[in-house]
């Protein structure tokens, strides 16, 4: 016993020479910590949700039946593959009878440039009666040019015309060509909206529709999200918005297991809500460590409060009493006394700030619940 004091004094009188604090020195069989004082810009918790990076709600674009589901969700699913797909039928039907009138329309166009070619290199207007007999004789020879000469007939007008007539029935084909094409273009449009395809890769996170139910247009069928990189967002105060800027770096505490990680400033929205006088502000969080719909806390600086000054203690060394928060202090004679606190925000490696309760240089049990400790502890609370 008289060594492990002599090794007890050791250890504490070169803490003291080398200027660090009595933290983690043997005493009576507890670990004793010296509370610190810990100075800093004073923070904000802000609460948040956690969010995918890019995440897309697929809507049906025209009325049908759902006909292929990919899955439920919680599938993955890689870029480009078919995840919702509506019946069909009707559009196709339509781009058959499209395609007919297209064929229809190029016969059509191939006449009519028939029947121009014959007029410009055959005129019907100079065209007579067939055979030999008197009545043709005569009236090549003496009618048509009485006619042209009387000013009551002329070929050369007659040819234009027909040649016009021709044109106007080629141009008519290739508007009906052109028609037929656009009505194909339309319905291939539908036929694409019919189908939805994973715009990258990613999980469904939420469907809205089952095979056979029947849509219509702007009714949502699914969300898809990309979940591998996630993002907090914050509706930050006004007055904190000065203190941040892209890509800088904060900490923030997850809700469900309580670990504190490091954020990045990933965007600013550039504009206020007039309502609620808030900014977005969205923060990059790392993989793996949270959930889409997650509650999150975002430690962001304030510049308008006064620099923090409060003690800090290791989160091993709080006790609850019930659901009071406390800390064994040193007492007279070396007994350590059960005091409350009020506990601030979680810190890096393991500390956490006291708001009241405690002041710097007192000494607390680091770790209550060992052992040698907790026994220490029944023996006291006996007393």
């Amino acid at each position: 016993m008289e060594i492990q004091i002599h090794a007890v004094v050791l250890a504490a009188a070169l803490a003291v020479a080398a200027g660090l604090p009595l933290q983690g020195v043997a005493q009576e069989g507890g670990e004793y910590f010296v509370v610190q004082q810990a100075q800093g810009a004073s923070t904000v918790s802000l609460g948040g949700t956690v969010i995918p990076y890019k995440e897309v709600t697929l809507s049906a674009q025209l009325p049908g039946r759902v006909k292929h589901l990919a899955g439920i969700e919680g599938d993955t699913f890689e870029k480009g593959t078919l995840l919702v797909a509506l019946d069909d039928s009707e559009l196709l039907a339509k781009r058959n009878a499209a395609l007919a009138q297209l064929a229809n329309a190029d016969a059509q166009l191939r006449a009519a440039g028939v029947q121009y070619n014959r007029e410009l290199w055959s005129p019907q207007s100079k065209q007579t009666m067939g055979g030999m007999g008197l009545p043709n004789l005569f009236d090549q020879m003496f009618t048509r040019p009485m006619e042209g000469m009387a000013g009551t007939r002329n070929q050369n007008v007659e040819r234009r015309a027909d040649l016009y007539a021709s044109g106007v029935q080629i141009t008519q084909a290739q508007n009906a060509i052109l028609s037929a094409q656009s009505q194909i273009q339309a319905i291939d449009a539908k036929l694409r909206d019919a189908i939805s395809l994973a715009p990258f890769d990613g999980v469904i996170l939420k469907k809205f529709v089952e095979v056979g139910d029947t849509m219509q247009p702007g009714q949502p069928l699914l969300v898809y999200a990309d979940v591998e990189y996630l993002q907090i967002m914050v509706d930050v105060p006004a007055r904190l918005r000065p203190a941040l800027y892209e890509q800088m770096m904060l900490q923030a505490e997850l809700d469900v297991t309580g670990q504190v990680v490091p954020v990045r400033v990933a965007q600013i929205f550039p504009t206020a809500d007039s309502q609620r006088h808030t900014v977005k502000v969205k923060f990059d969080l790392p993989q793996g460590v949270s959930a889409p719909g997650m509650y999150v806390k975002v430690r962001v600086p304030d510049l308008t409060a006064p620099v923090r000054n409060q003690p800090v203690i290791p989160s091993t060394a709080i006790r609850y009493n019930g659901s009071l928060p406390g800390v064994y202090v040193e007492g007279k004679g070396g007994r350590p006394e059960l005091r409350l606190i009020r506990v601030g925000e979680s810190l890096d490696n393991g500390y956490v700030s006291v708001l009241s309760g405690l002041s710097s240089g007192e000494r607390i049990l680091r770790n209550p619940s060992n052992g040698i400790a907790s026994g220490w502890i029944r023996r006291a609370e006996e007393r």
